[in-house]
């Protein structure tokens, strides 16, 4: 994943004049940031424009970065802004305000992300074929589960047992990996 050695976090924290060496530093922590967001905002489409637009926010704000201060928490109190406004504009918003802001409060630092994500792309790679189509079109299709059931031919509260088992395989598989059991 992302680990810069000191020295070269450092070094892109000793100047940081232009929006550019701003924008390098979000490429570099892009996948963090969007972890942090996609633990808020559970949509990837959605997700992926709270990322964009938090990019375009961080690019105007560049000259307010203070050299040396940890640019991910800043980059992800943008981010939160960003997804409070979206909630905001939402009809059915699935949080409240308050809620939202408990999280934001209690979000993990960016060691979190870093050692669960490799560990969560093995464990997907051990579910059983089924179990990973439906995971699939679950987060990255984005479909509901009536959508799954009819695409699949199955009864949607057999895709609900399905995947429920599924994020339970994933959770275990993931916390044994973090604790180096497999």
């Amino acid at each position: 994943m992302i680990e810069p050695d000191n020295d070269s976090e450092n070094e892109a924290c000793t100047n940081l004049d232009t929006p550019m060496q701003v924008q390098q530093l979000f490429v570099r922590y892009q996948s963090v940031i969007k972890a942090f967001i996609l633990s808020l905002q559970p949509g990837f489409r959605d997700a992926d424009d709270v990322l964009q637009e938090t990019f375009l926010i961080v690019t105007q704000r560049a000259g307010t970065y203070r050299e040396g201060s940890n640019f991910v928490a800043w980059a992800c109190s943008i981010a939160r802004f960003k997804l409070l406004e979206a909630r905001r504009k939402a009809t059915a918003p699935a949080l409240t305000e308050e809620a939202l802001a408990a999280l934001c409060d209690h979000t993990p630092d960016e060691s979190f992300f870093q050692e669960r994500l490799p560990a969560l792309q093995k464990c997907l790679r051990r579910l059983a074929p089924r179990a990973k189509e439906l995971v699939w079109h679950r987060y990255h299709g984005e479909l509901g589960m009536g959508e799954i059931a009819r695409h699949l031919g199955w009864k949607e509260p057999a895709v609900r047992v399905a995947l429920s088992k599924a994020r339970t395989f994933l959770r275990d598989c993931v916390q044994q990996q973090i604790k180096g059991q497999i």
